[in-house]
């Protein structure tokens, strides 16, 4: 319940109130818990007060059961005795919060889209986790894009950018550096599993403007925004991509504003382990910077996980408003986990810390808020206050007409404008065409070339033929006139031979004159 500006949480060892100062959830939190202690009801209770104090809140529903803050709670036996436990008679109400619904794919939600020019090569390096060399690599792509006006808005463009790149990488060398091939295959492998997770939904167009869940209703009650990540949670990779990049957002969109009276708005991430597991160094180094630094916009972050030992130790120090709920202990290294747990809080000398935290019953916890003054209380051990929503799923129709109600139908339908993509594959084509028309004209050339030859050939065979044709007749003509003129001059030898020396004369007189003629 919300008391003036602090978030009354429940009732201490003694009977006392137990609150949380609204200008303190700027400071960050942490609620952790074994499954089924009621971490989730401690998230929709905040929730709740926050929207009621006119700050925006936003949650991540993993299993579904957050969506009740949309429904009045269910009036009890159980929910009677605990109002009149918690003396809130008077100012409790059942009553509904309304919320709008997100969903990265969109089925449980309105979707949730971010391009990937807005991650950029800094932020998605680390989320793919790749090398100096290839961080490098991956800045000349966006580099290049950028110099040659080429839109990186979903997962195919990046992937056709650098094959692009890859194909030209020897005409940018000089310019933007050494691209090596080995360094683009690597940052092509690490895309695979964000594609397979479904990063090719989440990256896209219309991309998310953050201020929509920054908004106040017309009775100035803070829009609690709820994303479905029933789906989203059987895929680490993309759910780490998202709350990075939302932190990211918030932090390069939100004006400086220091402390305030009361955040701008507070977010509950929910199997905040999912955020840290496996990932690498550099990127656990990244959420820890966003986490400081996000404190100074005016945002609150709150993790919700099961172990305290599930947050890097950076990013834990900095939540300094907790709520520890139980954890069971049955091995070495869970009971290790409860000292560590035990170790983060201000040792209250009324109990061992160590034995509550493994005895607390559902609804209870362990809780240190940082008090107006900026100190952290000692640990109390604590009822938590109960929601005045319905502790369960809500109904399907009214989350359906909640979100048709909303306002955000905006986001449903994707874009898929011209980019670098259908601009790279615009150029190729092309390219190809280009290259087939040379190729046709360089055909085109060899096969006038040849025929050139050719009639060559055939023009100095016919000249030959002619040359023969035109000696064949000549001395066709020179034959017949040297008969004619041998018949008459060998008759005339003949004569004249007959006359000198008979027929003897006669006939060596023709034989001369055909030695002559030969």
């Amino acid at each position: 319940m919300l008391e003036g500006n602090r978030l009354y949480m429940g009732l201490d060892e003694n009977g006392e109130r137990v609150y949380l100062p609204l200008s303190m959830c700027s400071r960050h939190g942490l609620i952790a818990g074994a499954t089924g202690t009621g971490k989730t009801i401690t998230m929709k209770i905040m929730a709740e007060d926050f929207s009621e104090a006119g700050v925006p809140v936003f949650l991540c529903d993993v299993k579904g059961d957050v969506s009740g803050i949309c429904q009045k709670g269910d009036q009890s036996d159980n929910m009677e005795e605990r109002i009149d436990r918690f003396g809130i008679r008077d100012e409790f109400e059942y009553k509904p919060f309304f919320a709008t619904f997100w969903d990265l794919y969109g089925q449980g939600g309105h979707p949730i889209r971010a391009t990937v020019s807005d991650m950029g090569p800094e932020l998605l390096s680390r989320i793919l986790g790749l090398t100096e060399v290839q961080e490098g690599v991956l800045n000349i792509i966006f580099k290049i894009a950028d110099d040659n006006n080429l839109l990186l808005i979903d997962l195919k463009d990046l992937k056709s950018m650098i094959n692009y790149v890859g194909e030209h990488k020897d005409e940018y060398t000089l310019e933007y550096g050494n691209i090596a091939t080995q360094s683009l295959g690597a940052i092509t492998r690490a895309l695979i599993p964000i594609e397979n997770q479904g990063g090719d939904v989440f990256f896209g167009e219309p991309m998310m403007d953050i201020m929509d869940w920054i908004r106040v209703d017309a009775n100035g009650k803070g829009m609690i925004n709820i994303l479905d990540a029933t789906s989203l949670i059987h895929t680490p990779k993309v759910y780490a991509i998202f709350l990075l990049w939302m932190i990211a957002e918030l932090y390069e969109v939100l004006p400086e504003v220091g402390d305030l009276e009361k955040p701008r708005m507070v977010f509950f991430f929910d199997e905040a382990h999912l955020l840290f597991n496996d990932a690498p160094k550099v990127l656990i180094e990244k959420i820890e910077q966003m986490v400081k630094l996000i404190r100074s916009k005016g945002v609150g972050v709150f993790f919700v996980t099961q172990n305290p030992g599930d947050i890097p130790n950076g990013v834990l120090a900095q939540l300094n408003n907790k709520v520890q709920h139980a954890l069971r202990a049955y091995t070495p290294s869970e009971l290790k986990a409860v000292k560590a747990a035990v170790n983060s809080f201000r040792e209250n000398p009324a109990f061992d810390s160590e034995e509550v935290i493994k005895e607390l019953g559902t609804g209870e916890a362990l809780v240190s808020f940082l008090g107006e003054d900026g100190i952290p209380s000692i640990a109390h051990r604590t009822k938590i206050i109960c929601p005045q929503s319905k502790m369960a799923q809500c109904d399907p129709a009214i989350k359906a007409a909640m979100r048709a109600q909303d306002g955000m139908s905006k986001y449903d339908l994707a874009v898929d404008r011209q980019s670098a993509y259908e601009d790279i594959s615009a150029q190729l084509i092309q390219e190809e065409q280009e290259r087939l028309q040379q190729e046709a004209l360089v055909a085109q050339i060899k096969e006038d070339e040849k025929r050139q030859k050719e009639l060559a050939k055939q023009a100095e065979k016919e000249a030959k033929e002619r040359e023969r044709a035109k000696n064949s007749v000549i001395g066709s003509a020179l034959g017949t006139v040297g008969r004619e003129v041998g018949k008459t001059v060998g008759g005339k030898f003949g004569s004249f031979g007959k006359k000198v020396g008979g027929n003897a004369g006669a006939s060596l007189a023709r034989n001369l004159f055909k030695m002559l003629k030969k």
